[in-house]
């Protein structure tokens, strides 16, 4: 999804602070249905946007992971915040676009003020996911 990233050595990344839409069949995909009142099937194709940005956003590029208290979570994953070599922050690129919402999950809020931020200026200029 759009809110994970595989390394070149395999390695995933779920990205701190920030939530996608589900693309895949799943139980959180069936609780945001349920939470939304959105069909399954508009929450798969926003989520495939927000992948889509996500890739072209990161795909082929070196990157380096800013760790906060907890470096995996409940489900053993990796938990980081990613930087470009250009400085981009990753997780604060895809709030500010419009391809996340917020997910904050203390201790990990390293960056939540930022992200609220972000987030309102994106839903308010109506931009990314947002737009429609």
């Amino acid at each position: 999804d759009g809110d994970t990233l595989q390394l070149e050595d395999g390695q995933r990344v779920r990205l701190i602070g920030i939530d996608t839409p589900e693309m895949h069949d799943s139980e959180k995909l069936e609780r945001d249905s349920r939470r939304t009142n959105q069909n399954k099937s508009a929450i798969q194709e926003l989520g495939r946007r927000a992948y889509e940005f996500t890739k072209k956003l990161a795909e082929g590029k070196r990157v380096s992971l800013d760790f906060d208290a907890e470096a995996r979570d409940k489900y053993k994953r990796l938990l980081a915040y990613i930087y470009l070599q250009d400085g981009t922050f990753v997780n604060a690129e895809i709030v500010r676009q419009g391809y996340a919402s917020l997910m904050t999950i203390p201790p990990n809020v390293k960056h939540a003020d930022l992200f609220v931020k972000l987030y309102r200026e994106a839903r308010e200029n109506r931009r990314g996911l947002w737009s429609d």
